[in-house]
């Protein structure tokens, strides 16, 4: 059947929320997604895996503080009782998001999707014709081509395991091994990370990952850098993978390996190419206005687009722009200065702006304020022994480039300076701000 819409939105995620927008200012809209509604952060990220790190965060300060009067060094996550704590919360999204939808009148379509022409999507049997398109598609496990790749868990197989193995390997060495990996280590797993590169977490402050790492090794996850995995293979009840590092091959036994090295946009069955759309391996190649280049009734964000980093803050700043602008025709720009980003290891790690090295690469002049801080107060306390913070400060202007906190209540910090980058707010004038006292934003003055 042949149906036609003012937009058609591919994908249900933190994106697709221009669908209501648009219906509420009267078009008709449909919404297509092979998957349960919801999207990604809402199902298989973002919400699922702050619920398990919040469980083995409380574990961690427990036992942290266990030198220091609260004798709960032998505390541990039960694993089922939280995996139904989990489930209780993220279960109910898909229904939530179709009856929200289904209230105000978008249509809906579940099943794999795929352009037959410039503006027309085919999914079963239906064609749906839009005078716009939104592709919101989101990501997925970057594909690996080492034999035996296909015996590899999903992050979203972790976040449903019923019951926690007792070795585990992840592979990648990006946030999400991290986060996982700090995650099963209190459920009482056996944990190891391998990584291809020198260093893990390339996008974050170098000095605060080597302090992250050393804190990891210290908590008994084992991290395995230049090591390039080149095999997996089943074992007696398990898996082992195969590695080289430093010209040497090395073997890892785990019950379970996991995917953990990115994820890329959701976009290879779409045929594109038959829509004339335009894409690079980030994402669909986009205007300031987040419009198709090459495809003026195409637009695309969240995830799905080549602009600005793979963050669910991002996607939802793409849903303001993107709203503004099929509503009201290309007048809003994307602006992602100041875009903060959190690692939820135990402690974690957290950045807003740029790096030194983005810094530098733009030809600004700044100094840097960097130090660890796991003698300061606010850490010790808590019996955490590692924390610290790089602050980039422009020279002249005293405007914040860039900062980076590891530490306690460093994902809640860190968008106070987030705030400062985006507003513009001079390091000097931030200083003059009356914190709570002691609070782990009253430390931001004596980071400055």
């Amino acid at each position: 059947m042949e149906r036609r819409f003012d937009l058609v939105v591919v994908g249900t995620g933190v994106t697709s929320a221009v669908a209501s927008r648009c219906r509420e200012a009267g078009w008709t809209v449909a919404v297509i997604d092979s998957r349960p509604f919801g999207g990604t952060c809402a199902l298989r990220g973002c919400l699922p895996k702050k619920i398990l790190v919040g469980a083995a965060e409380a574990v961690h300060h427990a036992r942290d503080m266990a030198t220091i009067g609260v004798p709960a060094a032998t505390l541990t996550i039960d694993w089922p009782a939280l995996m139904r704590f989990k489930r209780s919360m993220i279960d109910p999204t898909p229904q939530r998001t179709e009856q929200a939808w289904a209230q105000i009148g978008v249509e809906q379509f579940h099943g794999r999707t795929r352009f037959v022409d410039s503006t027309t999507l085919a999914v079963g049997d239906d064609r749906l014709i839009g005078r716009r398109v939104l592709i919101a598609a989101g990501s997925m496990p970057a594909p690996l081509k080492f034999p035996g790749a296909d015996r590899m868990a999903t992050s979203e197989d972790f976040l449903n395991l019923d019951r926690m193995p007792a070795r585990l390997v992840f592979v990648g060495g990006g946030y999400i091994s991290f986060e996982f990996a700090h995650v099963a280590a209190r459920a009482g797993a056996d944990v190891t990370i391998l990584h291809r590169g020198a260093r893990p977490l390339e996008g974050f402050d170098s000095d605060l990952v080597e302090l992250l790492v050393r804190r990891t090794r210290e908590l008994g996850i084992r991290v395995e850098l230049d090591t390039e995995v080149v095999g997996l293979d089943g074992g007696a009840g398990g898996v082992v993978v195969r590695g080289r590092q430093h010209g040497m091959e090395r073997r890892f036994e785990a019950d379970m390996a996991v995917h953990a090295a990115g994820r890329v946009p959701e976009l290879d069955d779409l045929d594109l190419d038959r829509a004339g759309v335009k894409r690079e391996k980030h994402g669909v190649i986009v205007n300031e206005y987040l419009q198709s280049v090459s495809n003026p009734a195409v637009y695309a964000g969240g995830d799905a687009a080549a602009s600005g980093p793979a963050l669910t803050p991002k996607a939802d700043h793409d849903a303001g722009v993107l709203a503004t602008n099929l509503l009201e025709g290309n007048r809003r720009t994307v602006n992602y200065e100041g875009i903060a980003s959190a690692v939820f290891a135990i402690p974690p790690l957290a950045s807003a702006g740029l790096t030194e090295t983005a810094a530098r690469a733009a030809g600004l002049k700044f100094h840097t304020s960097w130090q660890d801080t796991s003698a300061w107060y606010n850490t010790r306390r808590v019996g955490e022994t590692a924390s610290g913070f790089k602050v980039l400060i422009e020279e002249g202007t005293g405007r914040i480039l860039g900062a980076h906190l590891l530490g306690p209540n460093a994902a809640e910090v860190i968008n106070l300076f987030a705030i400062a980058i985006r507003l513009r707010i001079p390091a000097d004038d931030l200083k003059q701000v009356i914190f709570a006292y002691p609070t782990y934003g009253s430390d931001i003055r004596f980071m400055l």
